[in-house]
């Protein structure tokens, strides 16, 4: 049995003491361990973005990041974007405009997208497209994708 270590990380606002194996992704204390289960595993190797989520304000895919290396921080996870039983406006856009089919993509998705929307309030479509190219979508052909990130910030803009 290898040696465990003891991290703490705040997760959606609620802070977690745990003990974890070196070698512990941070994808499975999200959903192991925390039992968060909105954040996908698709490829183990960064490529589709479904793991994404956001520490310490950054997007980063966590399928490839050791739990350890996120002690001390601050995760969002899909999960934390609800607040007090409202959808985010982000997930609501997503749902009217149909920007999602079989849904694995889309808790990636959405991070990358609310992280743009932190970052730039009125994105372009470049900008956009830019902003999420690191998650792959097999099911939509992302025009769905696109008018619903687009919705949400001008929703987001105007607080309606």
């Amino acid at each position: 049995m290898s040696e465990r270590i003891g991290i703490t990380v705040t997760v959606n606002g609620t802070r977690y003491e745990r003990e974890v194996e070196p070698r512990l992704l941070l994808v499975q204390l999200i959903r192991e361990e925390l039992r968060l289960t909105g954040t996908h595993i698709g490829c183990d190797t960064s490529y589709c973005g479904a793991c994404t989520i956001l520490l310490d304000g950054e997007p980063v895919k966590s399928c490839t990041m050791l739990a350890v290396q996120a002690d001390g921080g601050e995760v969002l996870t899909v999960e934390g974007l609800e607040k007090d039983g409202k959808l985010h406006p982000l997930q609501e856009a997503f749902s009217e405009h149909h920007g999602l089919q079989c849904g694995y993509c889309t808790p990636g998705m959405l991070m990358s997208a609310y992280y743009l929307l932190e970052q730039n309030p009125d994105p372009s479509n470049a900008e956009i497209r830019k902003g999420i190219q690191g998650n792959l979508c097999r099911c939509t052909g992302y025009k769905n994708i696109f008018a619903a990130i687009s919705d949400a910030a001008a929703k987001m803009q105007t607080g309606s």
